[in-house]
C-alpha cells in the first residue's frame, strides 16, 4: 500500500468509527487523532486543541440536532501538500450529513425534517494519525432549510447541491500520478491568472483560459450556485470583484490534487476590503477574513466544476452582522 492509500485508510476507519449509530464520539475521536491534534471549523467552532473538546463542542451537539446521522460523500481523495513542499499528506471529503434536523443547532431552529448539512473536510495524516483537520461546513445552507434567510440578498441559485456530474469522485482507489499532477498544474494557473485580479481581460475571457464554458460553480448559501461562464461572472464573480478592493495575495493551508479531482484550504485564504454592496448589505470599509474551502473537478486541461465553502458567519461578524446573535435575540427569522 502506498503512502496515499495508507492516509485514505485512517480516515476511513476514523468515519467508520465515528459515524456509527452508536459511536463513543470522545473515544473515536482521541483513538484516531494526534495529541497534538488541531481542528479547524466555521463560525462558531473556530480552533480547538483537543479531540475530546471537537467531540464534546461539534459532534456531540451535531448528532444530537441531526438524528439518525448519515455521511453522505460525494468526492474523496488524497495527496501530498504543495505549500510544504509535497512532504505532507492530506486527505479530503465532500459531501453532506444528513439527518432528520430533531433539535437546534447553534440557535438554529428544528424542522423535524430530513436536512443536509454541506460540508469539507482536509485531514492532515501523519504516522497513522489524523494530525489536522479543517473542517467546514455551510450553516447558512442549514438555516435555509429551517427557513430563516440570514442572506436575502443572494445572486445566484439556492438549493441542495449534487455531487460530480460524472458520478466519479470516491477515490478509493489509487490514481496514475499525472492524472493528479494535471489536476493541480491546472488549479494553480487559474489562481495564478485570477486570483489576483489584476488581468487586463474581461472577466469572461479571464475566465475562459482555465474552466470550460458550460462550467458550475456550487457556492455556498447567500451567494449561490451558478452555471456557465457567464452567468457565473454576472451572479458572482462581477458582483464580488465590484464589492471588494486591497485584495491580499492567495495564502493556502494545504492544496493537493489526484486525479481529476483537487482542491485547497485556507485560515484564510485571503483578506480584502469591503467597499461596495454585496449580499445584500452596504459597503463597510472594513478589511475581512476569507475563510475558504474550494474543490474542482477537471475535464481535459480545464476546470469543469467547482465546491465552494466560504465562512460568512465569520466575514459579516467582523463587519459587524452578527447572524447567530441576531438567531439567539429572536431578531433574525
Amino acid at each position: 500500500m502506498n503512502d496515499l492509500q495508507a492516509a485514505k485508510a485512517v480516515v476511513r476507519a476514523f468515519y467508520a468509527d465515528l459515524d456509527a449509530p452508536d459511536a463513543n464520539l470522545e473515544a473515536a475521536l482521541i483513538r484516531h487523532t494526534s495529541p497534538d491534534y488541531l481542528w479547524r471549523g466555521f463560525h462558531p467552532f473556530n480552533e480547538m486543541t483537543e479531540a475530546a473538546e471537537v467531540a464534546r463542542q461539534f459532534w456531540a451537539p451535531l448528532r444530537k440536532s441531526l438524528t439518525s446521522l448519515q455521511r453522505r460523500e460525494d468526492i474523496f481523495f488524497a495527496g501530498r501538500n504543495q505549500m510544504d513542499d509535497f512532504q505532507g499528506i492530506w486527505v479530503v471529503s465532500m459531501g453532506h450529513l444528513m439527518g432528520l434536523f430533531d433539535a437546534p443547532f447553534v440557535n438554529i431552529p428544528p424542522t423535524g425534517k430530513i436536512a443536509m448539512l454541506r460540508y469539507c473536510e482536509f485531514h492532515r495524516v501523519e504516522d497513522g494519525k489524523i494530525a489536522q483537520t479543517a473542517m467546514y461546513f455551510d450553516l447558512p445552507h442549514l438555516m435555509a432549510q429551517a427557513g430563516v434567510i440570514a442572506f436575502p440578498g443572494q445572486t445566484a441559485a439556492q438549493l441542495v447541491q449534487p455531487g460530480p456530474m460524472t458520478h466519479d469522485g470516491l477515490l478509493f482507489e489509487a490514481q496514475p500520478d499525472h492524472e493528479g499532477e494535471a489536476t493541480l498544474a491546472v488549479i494553480n494557473r487559474m489562481i495564478g491568472e485570477l486570483g489576483q485580479w489584476d488581468n487586463t481581460l474581461s472577466l469572461e475571457d479571464e475566465l475562459r483560459q482555465t474552466w470550460c464554458e458550460d462550467m458550475l460553480w456550487w457556492g455556498p448559501t447567500g451567494i449561490g450556485a451558478t452555471y456557465t461562464i457567464e452567468r457565473y461572472a454576472r451572479q458572482h464573480s462581477g458582483p464580488f470583484r465590484a464589492a471588494f478592493s486591497d485584495r491580499s495575495r492567495t495564502g493556502h493551508t494545504a492544496r493537493l490534487a489526484e486525479g481529476a479531482y483537487g482542491g485547497f484550504a485556507g485560515w484564510p485564504n485571503f483578506t480584502a476590503r469591503l467597499t461596495g454592496d454585496f449580499m445584500g448589505r452596504t459597503a463597510t470599509n472594513e478589511r475581512g477574513e476569507f475563510r475558504v474551502i474550494d474543490i474542482y473537478r477537471r475535464s481535459g486541461d480545464k476546470l469543469a466544476e467547482n465546491w465552494i465553502f466560504i465562512d460568512l458567519l465569520h466575514f459579516w461578524k467582523g463587519q459587524g452582522y452578527d447572524v447567530l446573535q441576531q438567531l439567539s435575540d429572536g431578531t433574525l427569522t
